[in-house]
């Protein structure tokens, strides 16, 4: 059984040192454990002290790429080094090192196929009271419209089994984290969380410039995300509740007619049609989403199987070589 742990970096030769000497040296019911450092364009020497601190495998990009994109080039290098179970975790040293084997031990007892790590959002004194309630609140909304469990729905700390790991799609180029749950949660794997211990704060998130703008942003990726993933619903809901608008003023604009004040109500006529149009509109886009949806699952069903042979090919191709 063999453990890839990775690390996304972008200017961490300062944090990257404490962060890889807590890491785990071994685990029970594992056999391998290796790290990878992804390195995403940094300009100062986090390439080099990755190496002097003697990580397994260093994937390196010339230019920023942003935390989305490196996570997923992250996960498919780790299955190309045949990992089992991989585990992401942040280079500042923000989460516990010593609780990965929480995260690792569902997967490796049979009992997840996803482990999300809970931080202790309220313990956390470098978050602020808004920030702690935008937490809670936005996991709460993630976990009604993934249909999971999850406690900590922003935590990058989590571990994947290979078969996950190959499901994965990333399409979002702000954050990895919503985007997968609700992936997870619509391909019906199984997701728990565990209680993770943090560490003090070694500096400010770059994820998080200010409270509106991580609002708008995490905003906008849940609802193109859902509406990616269930289009149907969400176009048929919206397009529902602006066609019963319509007819509410309809039955105004009619029982006005039958008084015969009807000339004087033109403009609720006109707002009634385009409304009862526009929800129409939005109710046939939805059947159209849901089609290039169902186009869309097949060509992942796709992409799986051929992720699969690639594997196998590449696997049998270092076993000819080893020998």
């Amino acid at each position: 059984m063999k453990l890839i742990i990775q690390i996304p970096c972008y200017n961490e030769e300062k944090t990257l040192p404490a962060m890889i000497k807590d890491l785990p040296k071994q685990i029970s019911g594992i056999d391998i454990i290796e790290t990878l450092v992804i390195d995403d364009g940094s300009t100062d020497n986090t390439v080099q002290t990755a190496t002097r601190l003697g990580v397994s495998h260093i994937l390196s990009f010339k230019q920023n790429r942003g935390l989305a994109e490196v996570f997923k080039n992250g996960i498919d290098h780790c299955l190309k080094l045949n990992a089992d179970i991989i585990v992401n975790t942040d280079a500042d040293n923000q989460y516990c090192a010593l609780d990965i084997e929480k995260l690792v031990r569902p997967i490796l007892c049979g009992k997840a196929d996803m482990v999300i790590g809970a931080r202790p959002i309220d313990s956390i004194p470098e978050f602020s009271w808004m920030k702690k309630k935008l937490q809670k609140l936005g996991s709460y909304f993630v976990r009604k419209i993934s249909y999971t469990k999850v406690e900590d729905a922003t935590s990058g700390f989590r571990a994947f089994s290979r078969e996950t790991a190959l499901k994965i799609n990333i399409f979002s180029k702000y954050t990895y984290t919503l985007e997968t749950l609700i992936q997870a949660g619509d391909n019906k794997l199984k997701i728990m969380s565990v209680p993770i211990r943090v560490n003090p704060q070694t500096r400010k998130s770059r994820l998080l410039k200010s409270i509106p703008d991580y609002i708008v942003k995490s905003l906008v990726t849940i609802i193109r995300i859902c509406m990616l993933y269930r289009p149907l619903k969400y176009f048929f809901l919206l397009g529902m509740t602006i066609l019963f608008i319509g007819l509410i003023i309809w039955v105004r604009f009619l029982y006005h007619y039958l008084l015969g004040d009807g000339a004087g109500h033109i403009q609720s006529l006109i707002l009634a049609s385009i409304l009862s149009i526009s929800g129409f509109q939005l109710i046939v886009f939805g059947l159209l989403a849901d089609v290039v949806a169902t186009n869309r699952k097949l060509g992942e069903d796709i992409q799986l199987r051929v992720k699969q042979i690639e594997l196998f090919l590449a696997n049998s191709r270092n076993h000819k070589e080893s020998k």
